[in-house]
């Protein structure tokens, strides 16, 4: 006699409302290991035994200098291990009394304005060396002492001017190129689209090596280096996920990204040199201004360059003028109103990642333009075209690095 075979039933699942329960709890168990762990180092303080009477780790950054009729303020940020306190403030190796804002001591990350009554002299340097309560001192050069420039409408108001000189003006010149442009054949468009990509991919090796170079003079708590690789490659990876949602960008919408990626390179820009006029510093002479206006103007053909099979109208090309070229005057003014190293460094990180997510675009796009998939990279137009755009930023760079 043969058996009934044996089935077997699965346990009933939860309810999905105590599923959910099982689900937060599980989510808020380790929030709470962590929380307790934290609480019972606090009370017990096991670290004690370690402690040997040395101060605290300190540390101090300079972040903005003003000169004007009353004498030096500087901004401060503490960035130790524990509180700290200026205790004194040497000037060319004299003390001076000195005002503190807000005063008491600097706790990690705090930042405070130490203001100095001393004569400075026009054209002199001068040292800064500042003596906390544990008698650590932090030093700090001005090299070339000139009055900050005060910021007043009128003082904006050339700024705006000098920044649409440096950006709007540039980008919208070499956009001027584009009827001239719109007969070139295949070759033509390869070299103008490679041309493209030199020009972006010297913008973003020189971003990135500017954005290191202000991450070096940020506070150590901003963990500058790793800020600047982190924010570029968010910036890239964002804007791939945004650009890629609808297919590849071609056309208007390609542009429309190369002008947003020159657009946060040209606003690091206009952050420094807003710095240099709050330093008072800018020496931004005629000669200087024809050169950034020179290294620019490429900027505009290669914004112009995805639209030569494209009907645009005019008020786009001003909107993409306005886009890439605009952001030089909000970096001036930002800069020489609240200039901090890692701001600019963040900056022209994000306007480095935002670039390379440009250069991956264009790259496709001449591929796909041209027809010939990879084979088109290695074509002599586009090799041209690649080192002509290296070459002419190269060049011009070379008027406005001083």
């Amino acid at each position: 006699m043969n058996e009934a075979p044996h089935i077997a039933v699965a346990a009933p699942l939860p309810p999905a409302k105590t599923q959910r329960r099982l689900a937060w709890f599980w989510l808020a168990l380790p929030f709470v290991a962590i929380l307790l762990a934290v609480a019972w180092l606090v009370a017990t303080d096991p670290l004690k035994s370690f402690q040997n009477g040395a101060p605290p780790v300190e540390n101090l950054t300079f972040e903005r200098t003003i000169l004007s009729a009353d004498g030096i303020s500087f901004l401060v940020r503490a960035g130790g291990s524990g509180p700290m306190t200026i205790a004194q403030v040497q000037v060319d190796d004299a003390y001076w009394q000195f005002e503190q804002d807000p005063p008491g001591p600097l706790a990690r990350g705090s930042t405070a304005w130490i203001a100095v009554p001393f004569p400075w002299v026009l054209g002199e340097a001068h040292a800064i060396n500042i003596v906390t309560n544990t008698g650590a001192t932090f030093r700090h050069e001005i090299p070339v002492a000139v009055p900050t420039p005060v910021q007043d409408r009128a003082s904006l108001t050339s700024q705006a001017i000098l920044g649409i000189f440096v950006g709007l003006v540039p980008v919208a010149v070499g956009m001027l190129f584009y009827p001239v442009l719109r007969g070139v054949g295949r070759d033509g468009m390869n070299f103008l689209l490679a041309l493209t990509v030199g020009l972006l991919a010297f913008l973003a090796v020189d971003a990135t090596a500017e954005a290191f170079e202000l991450a070096g003079e940020a506070a150590p708590l901003f963990q500058g280096q790793v800020m600047v690789v982190l924010a570029g490659a968010t910036a890239f990876l964002f804007l791939m996920a945004a650009g890629r949602r609808q297919g590849a960008p071609t056309g208007l919408s390609l542009a429309t990204f190369i002008a947003l990626g020159i657009g946060l390179h040209n606003l690091g820009e206009g952050l420094a040199i807003g710095a240099a006029f709050a330093a008072g510093a800018a020496g931004l002479g005629t000669f200087l201004v024809l050169g950034f206006m020179a290294h620019n103007v490429t900027e505009g053909i290669g914004i112009a360059a995805p639209l030569l099979k494209v009907r645009t109208p005019l008020w786009t090309f001003a909107a993409l003028a306005l886009l890439a070229g605009g952001p030089a005057v909000v970096g001036l003014w930002i800069g020489s109103l609240a200039y901090a190293p890692q701001w600019s460094a963040l900056a022209l990180a994000v306007g480095a990642g935002a670039i390379l997510q440009v250069i991956v675009e264009v790259t496709a796009y001449l591929m796909r333009a041209d027809g010939r998939g990879r084979t088109a990279l290695t074509a002599p137009a586009t090799i041209a075209g690649l080192a002509a755009g290296v070459a002419v930023m190269y060049l011009t760079a070379m008027l406005v690095k001083v």
